[in-house]
């Protein structure tokens, strides 16, 4: 298992998974319409859009990869039609054909989403779908290619839930620099658990999925995510007592619900990332435990607990603060 091709290497689990490879001695490489946001990264990235089958196809064939991770995706839930979201099903049906295309592939991890169901739905099973966005339709279409696909290597398909750490952006990096900012205030008495994963845990996670010991993974859809939920107001607190801050002050739903009506009004008229809006809200209302038992068994224990991982995710945070001013210095 030691050329591997990463798509999407330049997105936030794709940026961690190359560093992770890397560091290894593995052979990597990024597949990507778009730059790295590690600049360290810029000598294993190859300008590929997934879109494109051919060149796609023959990249692998010349690459001779032994691990495939598929990560490339558009994630917003700004999407109006599925067609938006052509990466999520016509870009699996063309990473599925690359890899029938290679013979010397020996595993796959395929990205899918949490939001193929709805925030707070439990499914009963794999093929449970229930999702409420377009983009959760998309990767519903993405999981049922790749299930049908016959592939002849084992594959697993994963599901992401709420990730955060090194190299985040919208909505976690957000969450982290309103609290940073002080502008962050919880609903008075909200207590809601969310199954939340650090990023370095996931990758840990991912990397022993592929070597998958037991084969008790193969062929089967499993949630990312650390084993213990998250409490939101304490994860806040805990950011705060990091970033030397006062406490977090609670307030008033309703005024949530003021500003998440503010905030719809701003993205009816285009403002495409407004602070709060009603769908945020319910979100941050929903509490959403996943089952991640199958995970935990296979995999075993992470090797980053929360405090460590809010440690480390406020530092990078502080140093990324300081080589920007720098550099503006």
């Amino acid at each position: 298992m030691n050329r591997v091709i990463i798509t999407g290497g330049s997105g936030f689990i794709g940026t961690n998974l190359i560093e992770h490879f890397n560091s290894k001695g593995m052979v990597v490489c990024n597949i990507d319409k778009i730059q790295p946001r590690n600049k360290k990264h810029h000598k294993f990235w190859k300008k590929i859009d997934i879109l494109d089958r051919d060149k796609l196809i023959d990249f692998f064939k010349n690459f001779k990869p032994t691990l495939v991770y598929h990560f490339a995706a558009r994630t917003d839930l700004n999407g109006l039609n599925l067609s938006d979201y052509d990466e999520n099903t016509v870009g699996v049906e063309n990473v599925v054909d690359a890899i029938y295309s290679s013979d010397t592939l020996k595993y796959a991890v395929f990205a899918s989403s949490m939001l193929v169901c709805k925030l707070g739905y439990q499914p009963k099973d794999s093929y449970d779908y229930c999702p409420n966005t377009k983009y959760g339709e998309s990767k519903v279409i993405g999981e049922k290619v790749i299930v049908n696909s016959s592939l002849k290597i084992p594959w697993t398909i994963v599901r992401p839930t709420s990730i955060w750490g090194p190299w985040f952006d919208v909505p976690y990096k957000s969450f982290f620099d309103s609290i940073r900012r002080g502008h962050y205030f919880h609903p008075l008495g909200l207590r809601v658990r969310r199954s939340y994963g650090f990023i370095y845990n996931v990758v840990y996670q991912l990397d022993e999925i592929a070597k998958n010991k037991t084969k008790n993974l193969e062929s089967k859809t499993i949630y990312l995510a650390d084993y213990k939920p998250i409490e939101l107001k304490s994860w806040a607190q805990l950011i705060c007592k990091n970033f030397n801050l006062r406490p977090i002050i609670e307030i008033p739903k309703l005024f949530f619900k003021i500003f998440a009506f503010l905030g719809d009004i701003l993205k009816f008229f285009g403002f495409e990332n407004p602070p709060m809006t009603s769908f945020r809200l319910n979100n941050m209302c929903t509490e959403s435990v996943l089952d991640i038992e199958l995970l935990k068994e296979n995999v075993g224990e992470c090797p980053f607990s929360l405090e460590e991982g809010v440690g480390i995710t406020c530092r990078w945070m502080e140093l990324k603060e300081e080589s920007k001013n720098r550099l503006k210095n």
